[in-house]
């Protein structure tokens, strides 16, 4: 009864805080592109969010690292002020046109906000990493509207590979109420239709392997190349938020010189494209590399989507190989 109880809780809080970023993120979409000219105030938004979290939000600025530290080797709840700065972070880089996610913000608010109960209501160390991990899922669940989804996120990704089977109830509860949640507080998610299977075949199951290993080749240049990119923004920019600065201005100069709207904020008109015809064969490079910039930089925001991108865009480029169109 009590985790069904803090369960449903932590989902309602975790659902409506995602509901209402991700009207946030809708408004700020929208108001980017009626306003092309926001691109040249990216450098002087991640100037702004780089202060703030130097002046507020040092013990936030682990971001998900933190969450996982918390999750394996706890210590001390996570404040509180992690959600609404992680919240106005990832709007603010969204309205200006950083090339970020969000999903990486509602897992904190999620993460954020289920935290605060441990210590109200004295939960020892097992108990703490079921409740973040309940959170981490109502986060995850209610920023896509995939309740299981999140529920496994929370339960295995958040655990480096390793399920927590005492977890499961608190985690598929949580991310389903989430996700109920915010289908009430009327948020509409994106669905991507495919109009055909094709049959399974000696030639299609070698196409999917090998396309599988180009997808994993991709996302293994993405995040080698934000460490990068972050490691030596660190290296030789002391000052934190000189760093997202720079990255504005690399982004912004990047969008002006090769017309790139398309690669900046989460790019899902790209990804629901991807699907119904052909698209420019270097569209995945062009959103990896401004994504790399803008998250390497210090922006916030996420990954998954323009992963999501990334790899719909690869698949795009790669349909013709295997002799499928992807109009088929």
């Amino acid at each position: 009864m009590q985790w069904l109880l803090l369960a449903t809780v932590i989902a309602v809080l975790a659902g409506s805080a995602s509901a209402l970023f991700l009207y946030s993120l809708d408004w700020a979409t929208t108001t980017r592109i009626t306003h092309p000219w926001l691109i040249w105030l990216l450098p002087f938004a991640g100037f702004t969010v780089g202060w703030l979290y130097l002046r507020f939000g040092r013990s936030v600025e682990g971001g998900n690292n933190l969450i996982l530290e918390e999750v394996h080797r706890p210590a001390n709840t996570i404040p509180l002020r992690m959600t609404p700065l992680v919240y106005i972070g990832t709007v603010v880089s969204h309205l200006f046109g950083a090339s970020v996610g969000r999903e990486g913000t509602a897992v904190q608010m999620g993460a954020s906000i289920a935290d605060q109960f441990t210590s109200l209501l004295k939960f020892d160390n097992d108990a703490r990493r079921m409740v973040l991990m309940a959170g981490v899922s109502a986060g995850f669940s209610s920023v896509f509207g995939t309740p299981l989804a999140g529920a496994i996120f929370g339960l295995e990704v958040m655990a480096i590979g390793r399920m927590h089977y005492t977890a499961i109830f608190p985690c598929l509860l949580a991310a389903v109420v989430a996700d109920q949640v915010g289908l009430m507080w009327g948020v509409h998610h994106t669905h991507y239709a495919m109009s055909l299977i094709p049959p399974l075949s000696l030639w299609t199951l070698g196409a999917v392997i090998a396309a599988g290993c180009c997808f994993g080749l991709a996302a293994r240049v993405f995040a080698d190349a934000t460490h990068l990119i972050g490691g030596v923004m660190k290296k030789y920019v002391a000052y934190t938020p000189l760093r997202p600065f720079i990255g504005g201005v690399v982004v912004a100069l990047a969008v002006y010189l090769l017309q790139g709207e398309r690669y900046i904020g989460l790019g899902i008109p790209v990804i629901v494209d991807a699907f119904q015809h052909p698209l420019a064969p270097w569209d995945f490079v062009g959103k990896l590399a401004f994504t790399v910039l803008s998250l390497g930089s210090g922006f916030k925001g996420g990954e998954v989507t323009p992963l999501f991108y990334v790899g719909a865009t690869l698949g795009n480029a790669l349909a013709p190989l295997t002799r499928r169109s992807p109009r088929r």
